[in-house]
């Protein structure tokens, strides 16, 4: 009897010390819980964190960007840009082909009777100026540029005629059309010396002489 009530004590004295298991954590309940972000706490409060910094930056881009094109588009568009105006009158000095003013002087020099040669119009268009028979410059240009789809068309002096290498259009030497799918002539410029030697053109208003009809280009 006394063993056993000594085994009992034993038994008993152990439980004591044994270790007491943690309680259980509802994680359901934790995952449940939201989640507040520091960018929700940001909006709450009305501040989104270096929104201004970004603001700078950005303007700061954007300027360097448009400098940048500004700087390499300006001279780009300026060269598309026509000839200034020269003489009086509002016309356009004409320009050869290394674009020097023309004059009246320096081309009969260097072109003879009955030649047709090109130089930089009105609107910076092909122009062929025309030197007569009496060795002078007509008071006329005739634009290059075909009234079919716009190709340059050449003078052909054994022809005696501008003749188109695109699709056949011809026109006889003043430039009225003869022959299509060209629907009209070529269009006409004023050639006149203002004064300063140099050839100036200006915008042909009158009727077409070659057609009796109001010029379809002005």
């Amino acid at each position: 009897m006394k063993v056993v009530a000594l085994l009992l004590a034993l038994v008993a004295g152990a439980s004591a010390f044994s270790p007491i298991a943690p309680p259980k954590l509802n994680t359901r309940a934790v995952r449940a819980r939201p989640q507040t972000s520091a960018l929700q706490m940001a909006g709450a409060s009305g501040a989104i964190p270096d929104m201004e910094k970004r603001n700078l930056m950005n303007l700061i881009l954007l300027g360097s960007v448009a400098a940048t094109v500004g700087t390499l588009g300006g001279p780009f568009l300026y060269y598309f840009y026509p000839a200034g105006t020269g003489g009086g009158g509002g016309g356009l000095v004409a320009k050869d082909a290394v674009g020097d003013d023309v004059t009246f002087k320096g081309w009969l020099e260097t072109h003879q009777a009955g030649e047709r040669k090109l130089v930089q119009g009105l609107k910076g268009d092909a122009t062929y100026l025309i030197i007569n028979d009496d060795k002078k410059i007509e008071n006329f240009g005739v634009n290059a540029v075909c009234t079919h789809l716009g190709c340059v068309v050449p003078w052909n002096k054994a022809e005696n005629k501008f003749m188109c290498p695109c699709h056949g259009s011809q026109y006889n030497y003043q430039g009225k059309v003869v022959r299509g799918p060209a629907p009209l002539s070529l269009a006409l410029a004023h050639v006149d010396d203002t004064g300063d030697g140099k050839v100036t053109m200006s915008t042909w208003t009158e009727e077409d002489f070659r057609t009796g009809l109001k010029p379809w280009w002005s």
